[in-house]
């Protein structure tokens, strides 16, 4: 007979069990409240990987003995609902814990939505995605909507005892010692993830010979080996990226260096280059601008040589220029004042260009009042002539207001201010 893993083995089976979230099942917060007020609302459950979503949504049933099916919004079909249906209207209320709830398509949604809103079912969706960004506005308009934290260490180290103690449903039969280090490095790499963890120390239990005494002995050396990349659990296509990637540019523009290594590290550990680069220039053009006008080339030409090189060589470069945007001065004075120019654009401001700037290359221009009265900068010593450039009607705006967060910017005020 095949066994199941580990860690289905261990999910909870009451709300008193449930590993961390605190902020959701503790005395007083509203989970908590749904289950001793005996009225299990719809619900969808969206965090990172291995945070107990589809745990927690069993243990909610479990603990008001509620009748649940599990189901996935990829896997079964329309059919597979249509049965679970039919199986609510004989007996009575179900609990449906619909994993990848994100990915239910509009047939299902539609086939399923009714009988939420009659509450012949109670749906708790389980989603590592933003369900803001990923689930359908008539899912979202009829559920609660309850957000997982990732688990710390400490939460990790307790799913883990209990695994090595539990004898019925763990690994309490087995002869079990591990090592401080194994132990905590189990905890550590697993980022969060309790799957990761309890899938690590099930592999290390069943995969090393006992010695003379008989024992199961489960170094660091054995917890590494098991662990392998599971420290770092990073989609490209998830939620999590793109939180990441904001987190990387606002730490540069925050001029927090050490920040922005941090995150800079976590999306080279997930390979995406072009994202890093992408923000990289943005950040140096958005965030430094006219502060520090070399920063835009000096970004696009460290990103060149991370491309031509790759990784792990592109590390090299990329570190240097984000040392150097995290300290270059900052200033977004130059885009704001094109983000004000546009929008008077949007909005009709516009008038006529006046008649002195306009094309005066063809035969009859002057006839027609063109580029008559032009005065040409070059012929002047200082190289600059006072005279008219925008519409009559916005002939007094003032779209750029420099910065003095740099020596390259208070010059250019300085010019700015003598010009006008």
């Amino acid at each position: 007979m095949v066994q199941n893993p580990l860690a289905y083995r261990m999910r909870p089976s009451h709300i008193d069990h449930i590993i961390g979230q605190e902020h959701l099942v503790s005395e007083g917060k509203m989970i908590r409240r749904m289950v001793e007020a005996n009225r299990l609302a719809s619900m969808i459950l969206f965090g990172p990987p291995g945070t107990g979503k589809t745990s927690m949504a069993i243990a909610l049933a479990k603990s008001l003995h509620m009748r649940y099916k599990l189901l996935n919004a990829v896997v079964d079909k329309k059919k597979d609902m249509e049965i679970v249906i039919e199986e609510a209207k004989m007996s009575g209320q179900l609990v449906v814990v619909l994993d990848e709830v994100h990915r239910l398509d509009k047939a299902k949604q539609d086939f399923l939505l009714p009988h939420v809103e009659s509450n012949l079912i109670t749906l708790i969706g389980c989603t590592t995605s933003n369900p803001y960004h990923s689930i359908n506005p008539a899912i979202r308009s009829r559920v609660h909507l309850f957000e997982l934290e990732r688990l710390e260490p400490d939460d990790v180290k307790v799913a883990i005892n209990r695994a090595i103690v539990d004898k019925q449903n763990g690994l309490g039969n087995l002869p079990i010692h591990i090592s401080n280090d194994a132990y905590t490095h189990f905890a550590q790499a697993a980022n969060g993830d309790l799957r990761a963890a309890l899938n690590g120390i099930e592999l290390a239990a069943y995969s090393t010979p006992k010695d003379q005494q008989g024992r199961i002995n489960l170094t660091l050396y054995i917890a590494e080996a098991c662990m392998q990349k599971k420290s770092f659990s990073h989609d490209k296509n998830g939620d999590a990226h793109y939180d990441v990637l904001s987190a990387f540019q606002k730490s540069i523009r925050g001029s927090d260096v050490n920040a922005a290594l941090h995150y800079l590290g976590r999306l080279i550990e997930a390979g995406d280059l072009e994202s890093i680069a992408r923000r990289m220039i943005v950040c140096a053009y958005e965030d430094i601008g006219v502060a520090n006008p070399q920063a835009g080339p000096r970004a696009l030409a460290a990103v060149e040589a991370a491309e031509r090189v790759g990784f792990p060589e592109a590390r090299i470069p990329l570190s240097v220029v984000v040392v150097e945007l995290c300290f270059s001065p900052k200033s977004n004075s130059a885009y704001m004042a094109l983000d004000q120019a546009l929008a008077d654009i949007k909005h009709g401001d516009i008038g006529d260009i006046p008649p002195h700037l306009k094309d005066a290359h063809y035969q009859g221009a002057k006839s027609l009042g063109r580029g008559i009265d032009y005065q040409y900068p070059h012929q002047y010593e200082s190289g600059w002539v006072k005279q008219q450039y925008l519409p009559d009607k916005l002939k007094h705006k003032k779209y750029y207001q420099p910065k003095k967060t740099s020596k390259v910017e208070r010059a250019f005020k300085q010019i700015y201010d003598n010009l006008d």
